[in-house]
């Protein structure tokens, strides 16, 4: 998020001039900065980079929501999406995805680390902890920031991370990459193959990243973002640097992702139903 956020605000600052400030408001699952939002005036002025966790995973998982995901906002564009990826530290015992599966049945209580309870990598462990009957304990950490350390350190087993965040690491070689999450194998790492061709068939986790206004703001004013950002999205130089890092950029009306918001919150209640997930 705070990636996609940093480049339309570079662009959008040129293009309109006028400065847009990024202010990070981490914790809850991205529920804190996505309630920030929710209850902003509806001029414009402040919006959010939603995510799946915010905007779909979220209202199964918490007992309690500060905010409506659907009634308090407004669409503008889906960003973009990317792929989880299922990450290891480098003196686990499994060199494929099938080992580990034999490893983590055979010894059990492996623990999988998250940004935060509510987002795609907690529930993509999840899934993944359902799909294997594997006995995984969910460890959440206040951001990436804090968890990467601690799988790099060992002290957890495996993280299903967003691949922007981890691809470089996998690349440097201080982490094992064992999969992705995606139907189809990602083009910023094709030599990495998808969990589903595995053996995991059906396994699907997307991570996606959304611009939401506040709700009743009125529609010249969303029209106006959607149509700049998705200039910015459509850009060679733009697109490139996020598939680089992973990132396949979108850029939709507002409807196609208030239909695809309403899809994805259909998919992850059965999801979280069925793993017995909470966040509280």
């Amino acid at each position: 998020p705070d990636l996609l956020a940093r480049i339309l605000s570079e662009k959008l600052s040129a293009t309109w001039g006028q400065t847009i400030v990024v202010d990070n408001k981490p914790g809850a699952g991205g529920n804190t900065g996505a309630d920030f939002v929710a209850k902003a005036p509806g001029d414009g002025y402040t919006i959010v980079v939603g995510t799946v966790g915010t905007h779909s995973i979220n209202g199964a998982l918490y007992s309690k929501m500060p905010y409506d995901m659907v009634k308090d906002f407004t669409p503008i564009t889906l960003l973009a999406t990317t792929p989880n990826m299922l990450v290891i530290n480098n003196d686990v015992a499994a060199k494929n995805l099938k080992d580990f599966i034999v490893l983590g049945k055979k010894e059990g209580k492996m623990t999988f680390a998250s940004s935060g309870s509510g987002t795609s990598i907690h529930v993509s462990g999840e899934l993944f902890k359902t799909m294997t009957g594997i006995d995984m304990v969910h460890i959440p950490y206040k951001g990436r920031a804090t968890a990467i350390p601690d799988l790099l350190g060992g002290r957890v087993t495996m993280m299903f991370d967003n691949m922007p965040s981890s691809l470089q690491l996998v690349r440097e070689g201080k982490l094992r990459a064992l999969g992705v999450t995606s139907a189809q194998r990602s083009p910023a790492a094709p030599d990495i193959p998808t969990i589903a061709e595995q053996g995991l068939q059906g396994f699907e986790a997307v991570s996606w990243f959304a611009l939401f206004a506040p709700a009743n703001t009125p529609k010249p004013i969303i029209d106006k973002w959607q149509t700049e950002v998705r200039k910015i999205l459509k850009s060679p130089e733009v697109s490139k640097r996020l598939a680089d890092a992973g990132l396949e950029a979108v850029g939709s009306t507002p409807d196609e992702l208030a239909a695809y918001q309403k899809a994805e919150i259909t998919k992850w209640v059965k999801v979280v139903k069925d793993s017995g997930a909470k966040a509280d």
